[in-house]
């Protein structure tokens, strides 16, 4: 239930932030503001961690919630789900940006809560956003006051926990990961805000052609924010009639939205359509169909972060050992964009989309792994052989399994197994004929030869 009282403020920029029931919204507000959602029913989307019996939904409705990441990217929903909870808990409510605060900022933090638990015995719910911009100091300073539950954190992020949260922060969190809002969520969130009159725009006595609305929703590419904005752009450029009504037409949210729609016109024709278009004309060997997908990504506004991070994946998955260079030019790429930024870093994109669709392909590596993996979950992990355990665990045990360094022999080779008995499915790793990868087979081969049974070291 609400607090009876609303007390504390996520942050004074924005005082509609607070703990209890809601308060009035900031007419000065941008629309995407003024229209975050109060309650879990009017939150639109995630129904895979807020849908009505997840873990999530309950803990939020019963105040019991504990420390939690959202991971997603913008307009997904991590500040508006932060703002439903500030609305519902009995706890106190900070709000941090980790652009502009630092590790003082999170010690008063610290402070004013051990010292509201100390007297109110009253928890403070502390939201971060932008949390991966924190350093690992203040990160640190966090993680005996989430352990013991003084602070609940409520930490935003676009970008991947697993590689910008500290890891003792992060296990000490429950991850939730969102995705963006799907073509017919975001029409519903532009439908409301035209008719809410409190909030909304529906005091302007706006209306829009569904042509409009499609093409907002197809643009925005599941942020929310995104589209609200480029709503509320829309209505304002719209001329009023003599009785005062306004209407958006297809080319007025093109202006409001501030771009060519020329990014999608369908639904389906969207942002992983775009992206799975890119990687499988690259997979495909097609460097133009691979430039002209990229060059459809960037006029559209797509993140070059992600257009980067898919790259670097694809090396691995689909070049692999082919050319063993392909992922040290996507990583490089990826590196460089972050460096230079937009709009020279459409050259380093450019470089690295080409050398990835016209090197040799093999996908050898992603079958290995998939076929290593498999193999312990259908038959389970063996034990290590004596052999290759660590030397302090093989003391005073038989000489003959000793470990055999292959710096010791010819070619810095010795024949012997390293799997554990029992292993099937073998081979993992099959290498191509592609690229460096036939060498790779033919070097394999030769290490089979040697390791025939006659050949083997006694």
């Amino acid at each position: 239930m609400p607090a009876s009282e609303p007390e504390g403020l996520f942050d004074e920029a924005d005082a509609s932030l607070t703990t209890g029931p809601p308060t009035e919204p900031d007419a000065f507000a941008p629309l995407a503001a003024r229209m975050r959602p109060r309650t879990l029913e009017e939150f639109v989307g995630q129904e895979h961690a807020v849908g009505p019996g997840t873990l999530l939904r309950r803990a939020i409705e019963q105040d019991r919630l504990t420390s939690v990441i959202f991971w997603g990217p913008p307009g997904s929903g991590k500040s508006s789900l932060a703002h439903v909870i500030a609305h519902t808990t009995r706890a106190y409510c900070e709000r941090y940006s980790a652009i502009t605060s630092g590790v003082s900022d999170v010690r008063r933090v610290i402070e004013r809560a051990m010292e509201r638990r100390r007297r109110e015995n009253r928890r403070t719910v502390l939201f971060v956003d932008e949390i991966h911009r924190w350093n690992r100091a203040q990160q640190d300073a966090l993680l005996p006051h989430v352990e013991n539950g003084t602070i609940i954190l409520i930490g935003a992020t676009t970008e991947n926990p697993y590689f910008e949260v500290n890891a003792p922060l992060l296990s000490r969190s429950r991850l939730f990961r969102l995705e963006p809002l799907s073509h017919a969520q975001v029409r519903t969130l532009l439908e409301r805000a035209l008719t809410d009159t409190s909030r909304g725009l529906g005091s302007l006595n706006v209306t829009a052609d569904p042509d409009a609305l499609e093409l907002l929703a197809d643009i925005a590419q599941g942020d929310a924010r995104r589209a609200l904005n480029a709503l509320e752009a829309a209505a304002l450029a719209a001329p009023a009639d003599a009785g005062g009504r306004r209407h958006i037409t297809r080319a007025l949210a093109e202006e409001g939205a501030q771009q060519r729609a020329l990014s999608y016109d369908h639904p389906t024709d969207a942002h992983y359509d775009t992206v799975s278009a890119l990687i499988k004309s690259i997979r495909g060997s097609d460097p133009d169909a691979a430039l002209y997908w990229l060059a459809r990504m960037l006029l559209a506004g797509e993140d070059i972060r992600f257009i980067a991070r898919r790259l670097v994946i694809l090396a691995s998955e689909d070049v692999g050992n082919a050319d063993p260079l392909a992922l040290l030019v996507a990583n490089s790429a990826a590196q460089a964009v972050m460096f230079v930024g937009m709009p020279e870093a459409q050259l380093i994109l450019s470089q690295a989309v080409t050398y990835l669709a016209t090197a040799p392909k093999s996908n050898a590596c992603t079958v290995a792994i998939s076929r290593a993996m498999d193999e312990i979950r259908t038959h389970g992990a063996k034990p290590v052989p004596v052999h290759l355990a660590d030397t302090h665990s093989v003391r005073g045990r038989n000489a003959s399994q000793a470990y055999l360094s292959p710096h010791d022999y010819p070619d810095h080779y010795v024949p012997r197994s390293y799997l554990p008995e029992g292993v099937q499915g073998l081979p993992f790793y099959e290498p191509t004929e592609q690229g460096t990868e036939a060498k790779i087979r033919q070097r394999m081969q030769e290490r089979t030869r040697q390791n025939a049974p006659d050949r083997r070291p006694s």
